[in-house]
């Protein structure tokens, strides 16, 4: 995993000719951390194709093999022998989960029943993120928890001697506070009881009822969600083959959105309505953007998308609407700089406690490279005239998103963009300029301050 005290490689990226080819979508990196917790609790041995093989999926593995799950790569498949629900070991020391907030959350919930001491760190990043929402949730059946100031990492948790049934309402949406929650229930007695005023990704639920746990879900008619599911119960070993990553497909469409003459076909895309809120965007906007090969995969339906370059217009997206791809907003941002007229996204108040403030970052990385934004709040407003001059270098800030979408951004520029460091992106698509350069970008070496 990268290590916050890693020599940064600056980055330029250029596109001397129209982008045209296939690109291949890297394994959705939630259901990736989701599919090896779950197949670490089932009784058995169970298969993952297709697994994400980046620092934060690796950072997860490398947590569950402290617990006692042996994990083995064979060929393009990941055999796992699970040990069970309660049947994870102590581990011997601290579990470091690097830059990886899905990761960390998912296991505190997983571990927060055990009846024993349980340390989490991470790096620099991941120790300034809080963690106060979930860790108050955890309190409420009876973990205790000893954590840094703000109840952020390094922090302790030990569960109970026999947790109590969890009954929680969602406050704020958090899908990770609920997927976290619902891995707690597993280990608790009677039925956890999850409320959403608004519904968040499914992914969770979904692999838990493919492992075989009992869980369901209703929606009233305004909307709300409950979601019960049976703790204890005996999960089966299964195959799961983990779809495209849409957030990382997003790299790829908008680069050929917005390089001229581009042609890409977008390869195995997760189309799950919970996680196609850029592509609904981009359609809005005027991206030529065509589904293919529509299939199911594993539960969940996944296509093929042709993509060509396009004329775009601004938009307004509204803070319901955003609050559906958050990681995706800088990669819209840059979408939107090159689109005609104003754009305005609204309510992207969480972005400012990610890996960075993706909101600040993204904001300066448009201003470094001649693009017309400002903040109004917590809204992000960009004014395009249909093309971006370039030339700038946007700081990373150590965050994988933020590097991709103005690696991207550069593209499409007529001077081209610069990243300060682009070792962060391996924690999330780490043949990301090799995937590109074959489609025909350029990448070349820049000096820090430099574009």
């Amino acid at each position: 995993m990268t290590s916050p005290e890693h020599t940064a490689i600056p980055l330029t990226a250029t596109a001397p000719s129209p982008l045209s080819g296939r690109f291949a979508t890297p394994g959705d990196k939630a259901i990736s951390h989701r599919a090896l917790i779950l197949a670490g609790l089932a009784v058995g041995q169970s298969t993952i194709n297709g697994l994400l093989e980046a620092d934060d999926v690796q950072a997860t593995a490398a947590a569950l093999r402290q617990l006692g799950v042996t994990i083995v790569k064979q060929g393009d498949a990941y055999i796992v022998s699970g040990l069970g629900v309660r049947g994870l070991g102590q581990p011997a020391g601290e579990l470091d989960l690097g830059n990886s907030g899905t990761g960390v959350r998912l296991l505190m919930g997983l571990l927060a029943p055990y009846d024993f001491a349980t340390s989490f760190t991470g790096d620099s990043t991941l120790t300034r993120r809080p963690m106060r929402p979930l860790l108050d949730a955890l309190r409420a059946i009876g973990t205790k928890v000893t954590s840094a100031e703000g109840d952020r990492l390094p922090l302790t948790l030990e569960g109970p001697a026999m947790a109590r049934p969890i009954h929680h309402i969602s406050v704020t949406p958090s899908e990770q506070l609920k997927s976290a929650l619902l891995l707690a229930g597993l280990h608790s007695p009677g039925t956890t009881t999850i409320v959403e005023k608004v519904p968040t990704r499914d992914h969770t639920e979904k692999l838990l009822a493919a492992f075989g746990a009992e869980i369901a879900t209703s929606v009233d008619d305004a909307g709300t969600a409950t979601i019960t599911l049976a703790g204890m119960p005996d999960l089966r070993p299964q195959h799961v083959v983990v779809p495209g990553d849409p957030s990382s497909a997003g790299y790829g469409i908008v680069a050929a959105l917005i390089v001229r003459k581009s042609d890409l076909l977008v390869e195995n895309v997760l189309i799950n309505p919970t996680r196609t809120g850029l592509i609904d965007t981009l359609l809005e906007m005027g991206g030529d953007i065509q589904f293919i090969n529509q299939r199911e995969t594993g539960g969940d339906i996944v296509a093929d998308l042709r993509v060509r370059s396009s004329r775009m217009k601004g938009v307004t997206v509204s803070a319901e609407h955003a609050a559906l791809m958050l990681d995706d907003i800088p990669t819209l941002a840059v979408a939107a700089a090159f689109a005609e007229g104003p754009t305005l996204i609204e309510g992207l108040a969480e972005l400012r406690e990610q890996e960075c403030d993706r909101l600040a970052a993204t904001l300066a990385g448009l201003k470094a490279n001649g693009v017309d934004c400002a903040l109004r709040g917590d809204a992000l407003s960009i004014t395009g005239t249909g093309k971006v001059t370039g030339g700038g270098m946007a700081q990373s800030f150590g965050d994988h998103r933020i590097a991709m979408s103005f690696l991207v951004l550069g593209l499409g520029a007529k001077k081209g963009a610069s990243v300060d460091d682009s070792v962060p992106i391996s924690a999330s698509f780490p043949h990301f300029a090799a995937t590109l350069a074959a489609l025909g970008a350029q990448f070349d070496p820049a000096e820090k301050g430099q574009p």
